[in-house]
């Protein structure tokens, strides 16, 4: 038998965003698992180091260039210490790995890729994955469409489709947990960062579309809110549609499991995704899912059999699929039932790791 790996996940932030959950889940994981397993962030820590075990190590290299020397030999100096012997690099932090490689010939890269927007491919700037992936022994995916992109354009040695998966909560990560406003039993959530992509004012058009039928019902945002001029934009829509005491903004919470045990449906507009997490997260809850079909959603839904499926950019059709869901409760919760079963099966942290230590010991 292969002789078992020393993995450090490396990730440029810890700020809320896919890629950096998973990065964090991965490091969980590998520790349940009694594999040596460590995080480095390499520019700007944020609330999702509170979902980090204790047990996993931890650096942060507080880098403030892109060629930053003593950030570098900080690095270098950790996977020496301990002997690490796979970077697993998320998103863009394989610049990093590459660099580290150069220093430590020895360490195998697996870069896992996230990119979010997997239907604009063409729009990517790939060159320089391009010539970094030199140095990758193995690339991982989130969704098909990845794969075959990287299939065609990367130098990598193995090529892996890897979904994303959720974990059950070990510890309380709030330390003041936040309460949700609004009725018990009326109240629709949305886990996504404020940006462009995510699309909420289609959301919000549909939400008005929706409450002037079911005024009693509210929409939860959870999300970064640091895009500054979408966060306008949104509020701006807000107040001219006189939706202050029916939709609220919340910014970043950590303590997603909480806020979802006070939610009914959970809905996501977004123009584009790669496999999103925030969908996982709701089938873990049980909740009816109202979602467009980008990236690999219609694959988690079974094509609509745990869930409502829209096309991205219609607020009317979208108004349809949540008013469907608040008047069939029990469609609602079948529905939510089958999407948890789902996740149980395909996108837990059991299902997935089965897969990627098979990754991590074919490079040891």
């Amino acid at each position: 038998m292969n002789r078992q790996p020393v993995v450090l996940q490396l990730t440029d932030s810890l700020e809320a965003g896919g890629a950096e959950v998973v990065a964090i889940n991965i490091a969980n994981a590998l520790n349940h698992r009694k594999i040596s397993s460590h995080l480095a962030v390499s520019r700007k820590e944020g609330s999702l180091k509170n979902r980090l075990e204790n047990e996993v190590g931890y650096y942060f290299l507080n880098r403030t260039k892109l060629i930053d020397f003593r950030a570098f030999q900080k690095l270098h100096q950790y996977i020496n210490q301990h002997r690490i012997t796979i970077l697993h690099a998320h998103a863009s932090s394989w610049f990093l790995a590459v660099v580290m490689k150069l220093w430590n010939p020895s360490v195998k890269i697996v870069w896992h890729d996230h990119f979010g927007f997997s239907e604009q491919l063409h729009k990517r700037n790939s060159f320089p994955i391009k010539m970094g992936s030199i140095f990758f022994k193995t690339t991982i995916s989130v969704n098909q469409i990845l794969l075959d992109w990287a299939k065609k354009s990367l130098y990598a040695k193995y090529f892996y489709y890897l979904p994303n998966f959720v974990m059950k909560t070990r510890k309380n990560t709030a330390e003041k947990p936040t309460i949700l406003a609004g009725k018990s039993g009326k109240r629709i959530i949305c886990l996504a960062n404020l940006r462009p992509q995510k699309d909420h004012l289609n959301l919000l058009n549909a939400f008005k579309m929706m409450h002037q039928g079911y005024p009693n019902w509210t929409l939860h945002l959870i999300g970064n809110k640091s895009d500054l001029k979408y966060y306008n934009e949104i509020q701006a829509f807000i107040n001219q549609n006189n939706l202050k005491e029916h939709v609220w903004i919340y910014g970043d919470q950590s303590d997603v499991s909480l806020l979802l045990t006070q939610a009914d449906i959970g809905v996501l507009s977004s123009k584009s995704e790669g496999l999103p997490l925030a969908l996982l997260e709701y089938g873990m809850a049980k909740l009816g899912v109202v979602v467009t079909n980008v990236g690999d959603c219609a694959e988690v839904l079974d094509n609509g059999k745990n869930g409502c499926l829209v096309h991205p950019s219609n607020a009317e059709e979208f108004a349809q699929k949540m008013i469907f869901l608040i008047n069939n409760e029990q469609e609602r919760k079948t529905r939510g039932e089958n999407l948890y079963q789902k996740v149980q099966t395909t996108y837990s942290e059991e299902a997935v790791c089965r897969q990627l230590l098979n990754i991590y010991y074919q490079l040891v």
